[in-house]
């Protein structure tokens, strides 16, 4: 029997095995996707809000149903069934949505809620924002059993304001930025004392992505008073759009955190023990 001949076969062999392997993990790693996914979408001025969505089972209908801003009155309520790719849309008039703020929609197929999604769209006066917003809980239907967040947490990182304060030590200049989902209101600063009492008020507006920055002044006698300054920055009300920063300030410029000036001490001071002691034991070392 030829030795190298074998060697080649069993090879060949195991090659093929793992290519059969390979394709397989492949097939499986692309097998169809299960869950649902909802667009919203509505121009500015106008008052009909579109509504499309998709969802991987076409044989049970989707009631879809939008809530007011203080979370306890159905404004309206449709029922689509999806068509043979799972595709349905909807309209709704928000006409005579009397309350102004950030409506939920909440999409719900089967009576056991087999797939669910929320989407929040703004209306004011009866008239709709600018809206294009998307939300999807389509997964693997490999890995669909240890299903991801679920949609209100997932809306939540999408929706709302959000800022961060730079300022750098010794800078009489607090930088603000942030982001907003609400492009068409203006966004209102506050600056809180230590004290409690209002520093100042200003407004901007938000970019058409929703970002938006302002910078606050900090010296002069208004704020002589040392201690940690609340930023706050809001549209409306509504919590989702409200958010806030602290920053430090001392004799009118910007200091870093208590916590990070009280370990910069202690470590400073665990670093003298550390040497002082070091160096009292080489000065009791006995002398032969």
């Amino acid at each position: 029997m030829n030795f190298k001949n074998s060697t080649r076969s069993i090879c060949l062999a195991l090659m093929a095995v793992a290519l059969v392997s390979v394709t397989s993990v492949n097939q499986d790693v692309f097998a169809a996707q299960t869950g649902m996914s909802l667009t919203a979408t509505a121009v500015e001025g106008d008052n009909i809000i579109t509504i499309n969505g998709e969802t991987t089972s076409n044989i049970t209908d989707i009631t879809i149903r939008v809530i007011s801003p203080n979370g306890s009155n159905v404004v309206g309520v449709d029922q689509v069934t999806p068509n043979a790719n799972g595709e349905f849309s909807t309209e709704f008039n928000v006409s005579n949505w009397k309350q102004d703020g950030m409506y939920k929609i909440k999409a719900n197929q089967g009576t056991s809620l087999l797939y669910s999604i929320t989407l929040s769209v703004d209306v004011n006066s009866g008239m709709t924002a600018e809206t294009s917003t998307k939300d999807s809980s389509m997964v693997s239907s490999q890995t669909s059993g240890s299903l991801e967040k679920s949609s209100d947490e997932s809306m939540s990182k999408k929706q709302g304001l959000s800022i961060t304060a730079n300022a750098m030590e010794g800078s009489d200049t607090i930088g603000i930025i942030g982001h907003t989902s609400k492009t068409n209101e203006d966004v209102t600063f506050t600056v809180t004392a230590p004290n409690g009492n209002l520093m100042s008020v200003d407004q901007t507006s938000p970019e058409l992505n929703g970002d938006f920055a302002t910078d606050i002044s900090v010296g002069g006698s208004l704020w002589s008073q040392d201690g940690t300054y609340t930023v706050t920055a809001q549209q409306g009300k509504d919590s989702m759009f409200i958010d806030s920063v602290e920053v430090g300030i001392v004799d009118g410029l910007v200091v870093p955190e208590f916590g990070t000036i009280a370990a910069m001490i202690l470590a400073v001071a665990i670093i003298s023990i550390i040497a002082i002691s070091s160096k009292s034991r080489l000065s009791i070392v006995p002398r032969y």
